[in-house]
């Protein structure tokens, strides 16, 4: 700037920071995105899942390469399923604190990246000195040791030049652990969706199975009165009640366990929910009002770790893991601060802005670590461990993610295979059950028969239940573990090494 001698070199101060920042490097790992196994399929080929579950049953087939929809659950087509998730992921408290976190984890991110701007306060002093007021130049020399006022007012200015990319790391950080956290927002909504859809569906399931069971109960009951009246008359041995009695009693055993199945997953929708138990009740569906989803989604395992949040939560941990390294190794090297202040002084307040009060400084710091007994490179070598740790964290959740994907492909096979034996049975118990019944209407079998045919359906209602609500959970199983609506894909940032 052009000017006198007073004036404040800002345009040299300006270059002098200019020249140290261009003249810098950085230290410290760029961040290369982990390389996941390579895999084209989940399953071997010779146990890929048949999904055909015979006929008079819906079929499922995969389409390989396809992601799921974003509001998978609709597939379902249920809109009291659809009414539950909508309002878990309304009022869901784990939901509602992982979105707090992350906008926390946010606010870090912008408190961090203030350190690459300078920082300006404005200040206002009011001093009672003693001492040589000469050296201000406000008295002459002689005055003695007098008693004054000094008045400042001014700004000052403090910039650190990211000279080592100290401070670029820091930020890298804190953006890393940000995205941790926006993984598990998603990660958050998937396991609430999840959730909340297996619970309706295992609801509605329970609901079915206790009525046949209440079935099969009341014809053991009915059983049982025949057979005593049949031994009253002397038509029936005492084994013939014993046994009609065993069976009622196992029977009626088997409510209560169903019923506190029901309970629990009722508490634990309510929950899902953001309501208490004792305050919500359970809506009233079938598991006919259900469909089955018969074209699943099967995205590739190339995809499936650019989708999956928990997977995406551990690169960013990784990743925040290499930005440590860049930081502890920027501790190793000097940093430097430049620092100015312009004002006015005055021995009276009046005179503050007067045309001789005017003072300003600039001052430039450099400090280097010399000596700390190993701590630094310790500190650095303590964060290069974490960084591998890290990484073979990572490679564990990828394969863990494999292994649920496969583990649900094998149960959907497994379910086919069951829904085709349960839904044998059940016609086959139907079948007989019509044969007895026109066989006791023409008199040909007493209702001991019939009774034990009506019992022998009912009975194998609930297993077919069981085993159609075990393939609509595990389908449900499959978006959860595919991603469900995961965001769009990620690109690797930087590329790099892993430091030695």
């Amino acid at each position: 700037m052009p000017g006198g001698p007073d004036r404040p070199p800002c345009g040299r101060l300006a270059a002098l920071a200019a020249l140290v920042a261009v003249a810098g490097c950085t230290v410290g790992p760029r961040f290369v995105a982990p390389t996941a196994p390579r895999t084209d399929a989940y399953t071997p080929a010779r146990t890929a899942p048949q999904l055909d579950a015979g006929p008079g049953e819906p079929g499922q087939r995969l389409s390989i390469g396809r992601a799921p929809s974003p509001a998978w659950w609709e597939r379902f087509g249920s809109p009291t399923i659809d009414a539950l998730v909508r309002r878990a992921l309304a009022h869901n408290p784990t939901l509602d604190a992982a979105r707090a976190t992350l906008a926390q984890a946010e606010q870090v991110v912008r408190e961090t990246r203030a350190g690459l701007y300078p920082q300006i306060d404005f200040g206002a002093t009011a001093q009672r000195q003693k001492g040589p007021a000469f050296a201000l130049g406000l008295l002459p020399r002689g005055s003695g040791l007098p008693q004054y006022d000094l008045y400042s007012v001014g700004p000052t200015v403090r910039f650190a030049p990211d000279v080592f990319g100290l401070n670029a790391h820091r930020i890298e950080e804190r953006e890393a652990l940000a995205d941790v956290q926006r993984d598990q927002v998603a990660a958050a909504v998937l396991a609430i969706t999840g959730n909340t859809v297996t619970a309706a569906l295992d609801l509605a399931a329970l609901h079915t199975q206790i009525e046949a069971i209440r079935r099969i109960v009341a014809d053991d009951e009915r059983a049982l009165a025949l057979a005593r009246h049949r031994f009253s008359v002397g038509r029936a041995a005492r084994t013939d009640v014993l046994i009609a009695e065993a069976r009622l009693a196992s029977d009626r055993a088997r409510l209560p366990g169903f019923r506190r199945r029901l309970a629990a997953t009722e508490d634990a929708l309510a929950v899902l929910l953001g309501e208490s138990p004792a305050q919500w009740t359970p809506p009233a569906f079938d598991l006919s009002a259900v469909r089955l989803p018969t074209d699943l989604p099967l995205v590739l395992p190339s995809r499936l770790v650019r989708r999956r949040p928990d997977i995406l939560a551990s690169e960013s941990i990784v990743h925040a893991r290499s930005a440590a390294v860049g930081i502890a190794t920027g501790e190793l090297v000097p940093q430097i601060e430049i620092s100015g202040a312009f004002g006015t002084s005055a021995l009276a307040a009046r005179s503050l802005f007067g045309p001789t009060s005017a003072v300003w400084s600039i001052a430039a710091g450099l400090s280097a670590p010399v000596f700390h007994g190993g701590a630094l490179e310790a500190q650095r070598r303590a964060a290069v461990e974490a960084l591998r740790a890290s990484l073979a964290m990572y490679r564990a959740t990828v394969l863990a993610a494999f292994g649920q994907v496969a583990d649900t492909l094998r149960s959907l096979g497994d379910d086919a295979a069951q829904v085709r034996a349960a839904h044998r049975a059940l016609a086959v118990g139907l079948a007989s059950l019509r044969i007895q019944r026109a066989r006791f209407a023409a008199g040909r079998i007493d209702r001991t028969r019939l009774i034990d045919a009506e019992r022998t359906v009912e009975d194998a209602r609930v297993d077919y239940t069981e085993a159609i609500a075990e393939r609509e959970i595990d389908s449900a199983r499959l978006f959860v573990a595919l991603g469900g609506a995961a965001p769009a894909d990620r690109a690797s940032p930087l590329s790099g090494a892993l430091p030695r």
